[in-house]
């Protein structure tokens, strides 16, 4: 796949009120220190570009992993032509027209209509080069510096400076560093070298075509001048051809095909965001070795480190692809997360840049027990593994680390409901002991039965009349005023309907609960076939993420948010995957696209992209952590993913058109393929998978080894086992 396919703009048509994905148009390298976009307004906070937009205030280099959380370290850089009435951003942004600029991972191009200026971007991990084309008269860099700034010229073509801006971070004086090198000489630096959010024009000498390079640092101004001197020798022509390379790199670990384009170009342009996050956070020293700024310690450390990432979202899909085709990135990104342990006591949840405490639970356990069971770093699991239990059993005095209501949890067994979304809280605690007992099982640690205990504390929360999980108090009794449409207070982004099947590692266990298959199947089907219906009484007004699934009208089932993830495969654990078919191919192709609206909701950080890549291929990561995919509904008419061990999985669909609404037949190497789930060894060793489609369904039977992991099962199983030694 060429990089030069894919264009940014998908899913960047959003505002505050409705998200189409909350994607901004990332120019960078994979998983680049930095990223770059168009500023198109400076007057809408985190929505600082829209793809309809025709002005141009620069290009922005930022680090911001999502609206909600703001952005760091960020500055804007606009070339202009010429002196300014007022030496502000207003003064100086122009016009540009979108439908003539590029938008690419690899590369951006805008002209400025006022300026006659047409500017290319071209990025590398740490810095990037500028290269202006265009009649020039009095040409200058205008520099937009939010937050705290200093600038100070070097020699004659060079300057460097330093930005403090954050949305939240432990370190109040946490500094980026930058350094630019002018290809002619600099002659003035107007406006305040010094001060709190200045724009500043530094005026260089005439040449109609010229570059300017730059390089960045976490670190200081010393490494900002040895990353930018790593690559002065290079030609724009190289930044470019590094930048594609880095991208084709990843873009052709999976070949696809399809006899529909559109499906081909939405399927890669998922695939980019894919390789976005999380942000590296380290750089290289004098001698190559990795290092990173604590912002805690407030000092420089040895080692990786990642930002810009929140496993609530993430664990679901993203990690699990890494798992198969980025493992060597995924290995490198373990020992990141262990360092943010060592540094801050607790492993992290929400990193921008350091931990910001958001969302339920302590979900990157999923990640760890992930890599686990698959065999990934085995060397750093059982540091891990500590890591882990420490959140597990300590309530850290800052409420940003580690389990919130620990020490109740441990108590009651489950969050009391004075606790804001208690039920998401005991939920996700679940799942994530469950996670805990399966890295502890892999390292014969005697306490890994204790965690599989804790981990059916669910059935705590679950109200057998209703059907539903209910916030408890500290005396054991339900919430009395109950709603199963009331979003918000117990429930993390959704109501129950969204809330209450989140017992991704023992589904056997929540349909006994239910009273039996029939009845769960019922819920189900009460769930899918129902009107979109939402009460705003836990946040007082409506948020996004219930308009958002009120305009997709699939009822209940929220595919616009992550909770709604894993539901269509529920019907498979009750051993009718047929009713989820056609299901997971209508929201396939009526949910995403390649265009700016391209997605139902909020993308994430690469988890709504994993979704939608795992369903096209066919099969799905419902439970992090066992080393297994359930089966879907493939969208592709071929597929091959170059795996990291240097295998092929291929995979191909037959007869592929619309009215092959229903999975007929699976074969797994040429063998009758008879359970619900590939596992992980399955797919690794080099396979090819052949899904022979059919318009309408075959049921059938299903033994009880053909299910998908559940703990009940498994340890029912372990119980017949021992019984019959």
């Amino acid at each position: 796949m060429k990089v030069t396919m894919i264009d940014t703009r998908h899913g960047t048509d959003n505002q505050y009120s409705f998200s189409h994905g909350n994607c901004l148009p990332y120019t960078g390298v994979p998983f680049g220190m930095n990223y770059f976009a168009p500023q198109t307004s400076d007057q809408r906070g985190s929505w600082w570009f829209h793809p309809e937009d025709r002005t141009f205030q620069g290009f922005r280099l930022t680090h911001q992993p999502s609206p909600w959380m703001g952005d760091f370290s960020h500055l804007t850089f606009l070339p202009i032509n010429g002196k300014l009435s007022e030496n502000t951003l207003f003064h100086a942004q122009s016009s540009y027209r979108p439908e003539e600029s590029v938008f690419n991972p690899a590369c951006l191009q805008v002209k400025s209509q006022r300026y006659q200026l047409t500017t290319t971007l071209i990025p590398s991990m740490y810095g990037g080069i500028l290269a202006l084309d265009g009649a020039v008269t009095d040409p200058g860099l205008g520099i937009s510096l939010p937050g705290r700034y200093q600038l100070q010229q070097v020699d004659e073509q060079t300057v460097k400076g330093q930005v403090i801006n954050y949305s939240g971070c432990e370190d109040n004086d946490f500094a980026f560093h930058f350094i630019l090198r002018f290809e002619t000489a600099v002659h003035a630096i107007e406006g305040e070298l010094s001060g709190e959010n200045g724009f500043v024009v530094i005026r260089f000498e005439e040449k109609n075509q010229q570059t300017i390079r730059f390089g960045t640092s976490f670190l200081s101004s010393q490494q900002a001048f040895l990353n930018l001197s790593r690559e002065l020798d290079q030609t724009t022509t190289d930044y470019l051809s590094n930048a594609q390379q880095s991208w084709e790199n990843y873009l052709n670990r999976i070949d696809i095909k399809h006899h529909d384009p559109k499906q081909v170009s939405t399927f890669y342009h998922n695939f980019y965001r894919l390789f976005l996050f999380p942000q590296t956070f380290y750089e290289r020293d004098q001698s190559g070795q990795k290092i990173h700024y604590d912002t805690l310690a407030k000092t420089i450390k040895p080692g990786p480190l990642y930002t810009n990432n929140g496993f609530w979202d993430t664990y679901k899909t993203v990690y699990p692809l890494f798992s198969l085709i980025a493992v060597e990135q995924l290995e490198d990104m373990l020992e990141g997360f262990l360092n943010s342990f060592k540094e801050s006591g607790f492993l992290p949840k929400w990193l921008s840049p350091d931990e910001r405490g958001l969302m339920p639970g302590t979900l990157i356990d999923a990640v760890i027990a992930d890599a686990c069971v698959k065999g990934i770093r085995p060397d750093l699991m059982p540091e891990l593994l500590t890591a882990m239990k420490k959140a597990a059993s300590i309530q850290s005095p800052n409420p940003n680390y580690g389990r919130q209501g620990t020490a109740d949890y441990l108590k009651y067994g489950y969050v009391p409901s004075e606790y804001h979304e208690s039920v998401n809280h005991t939920l996700d605690y679940c799942y994530s002991d469950f996670c805990i007992a399966q890295v502890a099982s892999s390292l014969a640690d005697p306490e890994a039965s204790y965690y599989q205990q804790q981990a059916k504390n669910y059935l705590a929360i679950f109200d057998s009349e209703t059907g539903f999980m209910r916030a408890k108090d500290k005396a054991g009794d339900f919430r009395t005023d109950f709603d199963s449409y009331r979003w918000g207070r117990d429930y993390a982004e959704g109501s129950a309907w969204q809330s209450s099947f989140a017992v991704f590692h023992d589904f056997a266990g929540l349909i006994a609960a239910h009273g039996g298959k029939q009845s769960f199947e019922q819920k189900l089907v009460d769930l899918c076939n129902q009107a979109p219906h939402y009460t705003t009484e836990g946040y007082g007004f409506e948020i996004h993420e219930m308009s958002e699934m009120a305009a997709l009208d699939f009822g209940q089932l929220a595919i616009s948010n992550q909770p709604s993830f894993h539901y269509p495969y529920l019907f498979s654990y009750i051993g009718k995957p047929e009713m989820a078919q056609p299901l997971i191919k209508q929201l396939l192709t009526q949910c995403f696209d390649d265009s700016p609206k391209g997605y139902p909701g909020d993308e994430d950080n690469g988890s709504m992209s994993g979704w939608y890549v795992f369903n096209a291929l066919g099969f799905y990561p419902v439970t992090p952590g066992t080393g297994e995919y359930v089966l879907g509904m493939p969208l592709l008419d071929e597929a091959t993913l170059f795996l990291s061990n240097g295998k092929e999985l291929k995979i191909h669909s037959t007869p592929n058109q619309p009215q092959q609404q229903f999975i007929d037949n699976v074969t797994l190497n040429g063998k009758q393929h008879s359970r619900l789930f590939f596992t992980h060894d399955e797919l690794i060793a080099g396979s090819t998978i052949r899904y022979t489609l059919g318009i309408v369904p075959r049921s059938k039977t299903w033994s009880a080894e053909a299910y998908p992991y559940s703990l009940s099962h498994s340890q029912e199983s372990n119980e017949d086992h021992n019984e019959n030694r």
